[in-house]
C-alpha cells in the first residue's frame, strides 16, 4: 500500500430499525432457516434497498403463527416513515448444513 490508501471507504450514517412481524406456517411441518424477503420504501416511495430484497432470517417456524423480529439498517438520509411491503419467508423442512 502506498501512503493515502484507505480501505475503509466512505462511511455513511445509518439508522437501525427492528421490524416485528408474524410468520404464518400453514403446513404441518416446522420450517427452518427461512429467508425473509420484502421491500422497504421511504416516505417518498423510494426503494431503500434497491438491489436487495432478502432482509433477514428466521431460524425456526413451527406450524401456526410465530412472532419474529429482524434488524434492518437504512441510510440516515432516507425520509421517514418507512413503508414495508410484500414481506414473505421461504425456508426448508430440514436443517440447512453450515
Amino acid at each position: 500500500m502506498t501512503g493515502g490508501d484507505d480501505l475503509r471507504g466512505d462511511l455513511q450514517e445509518m439508522n437501525c430499525f427492528l421490524v416485528f412481524g408474524t410468520a404464518n406456517n400453514t403446513t404441518n411441518k416446522t420450517i427452518y432457516d427461512a429467508d425473509v424477503f420484502g421491500h422497504i420504501y421511504d416516505a417518498d416511495a423510494n426503494d431503500v434497498m434497491e438491489n436487495r430484497s432478502r432482509l433477514g432470517l428466521i431460524e425456526e417456524i413451527p406450524p401456526g403463527m410465530t412472532d419474529f423480529e429482524i434488524r434492518v439498517s437504512v441510510p440516515a438520509t432516507m425520509p421517514e416513515p418507512l413503508q414495508l411491503k410484500q414481506f414473505k419467508a421461504s425456508g426448508f423442512t430440514g436443517r440447512v448444513r453450515r
